[in-house]
């Protein structure tokens, strides 16, 4: 299992020059009745809502962010409206997760960069690894071989803070975004802390589990969950799972003695149910956020809401049974 400390976050600051602090504060005062007007005057797009939440924690009520898939939706397949299309090409930073996950949205973003779109996919630049045997990877070969879920992993996600504070502070440096993403990354440390904590009341041999997608590689990597297989037999959601494989996912259930079944909110649960009616034993289907956030509400509404929710929940379904 891959470990990253603390000290391997990224510590970067930069210093506001006195003429964009005054010419801020001119952008400021020139709109203090539009709520959705930010105070630097910075429209950000990003492509999901785990980073939606990323750039809020960052930027507060600075930056404008506009979250491109609704929450609940998958960003496999999600497609942008005109309107939306018309957003990436006009904001100042787009920020796309990358690695093929946004398969919908490929050519949009392609395209927009090519305009002279300022578009940071962040997913690359978070030591990338492949899906399945997770070694390193190569994330400018064009294959789809490159495991994109890397919000799963707080450790990742606090560099991914560093990083976006310095995009930022590239477009206007009157504020500290790095001492914001510092602060946030504090945070995402935090709660990996609370996660293993959870989770240390696994047993180890009940540690095994399959998941909808090939989705779960970085949580389980760092928490110490083993991967047996997959109901939809790929990193992507585009194809049905066949009858033989879900046969043939049955028999791996009985015979790796699988906890759970974790399956996610933007992916029909029905095969994994169908699966889970058909083993030996008792299989808990456990219902997971993972490429969207929650509704308001939910406890999934953040990305540190939503890991530790994830983590609540795969320990409730794998954790010890009272005597």
């Amino acid at each position: 299992m891959r470990q990253r400390t603390p000290s391997s976050k990224l510590r970067l600051r930069t210093r506001a020059p006195a003429l964009l602090v005054a010419l801020t504060l001119v952008l400021v005062a020139c709109s203090p009745d539009d709520p959705e007007t930010s105070t630097t005057g910075l429209d950000v797009v990003v492509t999901t809502s785990i980073l939606g939440d990323l750039i809020r924690n960052i930027a507060g009520e600075d930056v404008t962010v506009e979250v491109l898939v609704p929450i609940g939706a998958d960003p496999h397949d999600y497609q942008a409206s005109s309107q939306q299309i018309a957003a990436i090409q006009s904001a100042d930073l787009v920020v796309a997760n990358g690695l093929f996950l946004e398969e919908g949205l490929i050519d949009v973003l392609e395209n927009a960069r090519a305009d002279g779109a300022n578009v940071l996919e962040i997913a690359p630049l978070l030591d990338p690894v492949a899906f399945g045997d997770r070694d390193r990877c190569d994330p400018t070969a064009g294959l789809a071989i490159c495991d994109p879920h890397v919000w799963l992993d707080p450790a990742r996600m606090a560099d991914a803070a560093a990083l976006i504070a310095v995009r930022l502070a590239e477009l206007n440096q009157s504020i500290d975004w790095s001492a914001r993403a510092e602060e946030y990354g504090d945070e995402l440390w935090a709660a990996d802390e609370q996660i293993a904590t959870l989770l240390e009341s696994v047993p180890s041999d009940n540690r095994t589990v399959v998941t909808n997608h090939d989705a779960f590689g970085f949580f389980a990597d760092r928490y110490g969950l083993y991967v047996v297989a997959t109901v939809f037999p790929s990193g992507s959601t585009f194809a049905d799972p066949s009858s033989e494989w879900l046969a043939t996912l049955v028999r791996v259930i009985d015979e790796e003695r699988v906890g759970a079944i974790l399956t996610e909110t933007t992916l029909p649960t029905v095969f994994a149910e169908a699966v889970a009616a058909e083993t030996s034993d008792d299989v808990e289907v456990v219902e997971l956020f993972i490429g969207s956030l929650g509704e308001p509400g939910s406890g999934a509404d953040t990305l540190i809401g939503m890991l530790l929710t994830n983590a609540e929940r795969i320990a409730s379904a794998l954790g010890p049974v009272p005597s």
